[in-house]
């Protein structure tokens, strides 16, 4: 079978024979990534992650923006944040202003993008992936969901669990092989670190860990602030009530809260959001939310 330099084959997994040949529009690159040249969000967009933010603008913002402070002191910075915890805590939107507060293009790829059915290929992208970042002026790599390629190794003959080392031994030795002191800084994001390579948490990869908790009373009311900014609402909303009122919330609860509370004012066809709406929109969010995670799954689904 002839094939064209360069183009995608499917190939057998046990066997490593070529099959067929793919068409060259194929390319799962096109589809992973999500890439900002410089993100709209800042540190102000952040709320209840004060300690987070602290700790990233140290070791992310500071070797980027002013690396000369390493220089001087003859030490390299981390190449490597991981940052964990639940989902909707503030881990992607904090990358996001970090880029943005160094003026770094911003590309977050999703773990499970990564694991593909075709050999080579999420090592591949990695590759590309870094490539592409190695051109800018100054980039933050951002793998959201890293636990689906980053878990602990083991083998078990499967392919595809194969393809997935691949793919995360590509990652590490991409972090092994650019500068500390560069213009790339790395940040992973999970839910679940106690699942993670060792290999890929060591010191000169991922140095430092930083944790995303739920947010307390007053985190919570401070996220609802920030998301009702730019919201018609009436005076005198009691946020901290509204706070209150949604214990162990994310910060993606909140913002779900607020958005129901605009969509209870347009189905009343008014302009302004009050906070009957606000309690409304909790008891529908948060209330029924809760519910839900209580239901057992085949009352759910069937």
């Amino acid at each position: 079978m002839g094939l064209l330099f360069c183009c995608h084959c499917r190939v057998d997994r046990n066997k490593y024979q070529i099959q067929i040949p793919l068409p060259p529009k194929i390319d799962p690159s096109v589809t992973m990534m999500t890439v900002e040249e410089k993100p709209d969000v800042t540190y102000n967009d952040v709320g209840g992650c004060k300690e987070q933010i602290e700790k990233m603008r140290e070791v992310v913002e500071l070797p980027m923006l002013h690396p000369e402070k390493f220089v001087k002191l003859g030490i390299d910075p981390p190449k490597g944040v991981l940052c964990y915890g639940p989902p909707g805590t503030g881990k992607t939107l904090l990358a996001r202003a970090v880029a943005n507060r160094t003026d770094a293009c911003f590309i977050r790829v999703i773990g499970s993008e990564l694991v593909q059915k075709y050999v080579g290929e999420g090592a591949r992208m990695v590759r590309e992936l870094f490539q592409m970042a190695r051109s800018k002026k100054a980039c933050i790599v951002f793998f959201d969901e890293v636990d689906a390629i980053g878990g602990a190794r083991f083998d078990d003959g499967v392919g595809g669990d194969n393809e997935v080392q691949r793919t995360m031994l590509e990652i590490v030795n991409q972090l092994d092989g650019f500068d500390a002191r560069g213009n790339i800084k790395v940040l992973m994001a999970t839910n679940r670190p106690d699942t993670l390579d060792p290999a890929l948490l060591r010191p000169g990869r991922l140095d430092r860990k930083v944790e995303f908790g739920l947010p307390d009373l007053e985190s919570r009311t401070q996220i609802f602030k920030i998301h009702t900014r730019t919201m018609n609402c009436e005076r005198d909303i009691r946020f901290e009530l509204l706070a209150r009122l949604c214990p162990n919330s994310t910060g993606a609860d909140i913002r779900s809260v607020c958005t129901e509370a605009g969509m209870f004012a347009i189905r009343a066809r008014r302009k302004t959001v009050t906070e009957k709406d606000f309690l409304d929109a909790v008891n529908k969010v948060i209330k029924g939310y809760q519910k839900f995670s209580a239901t057992p799954k085949y009352m759910v689904y069937n």
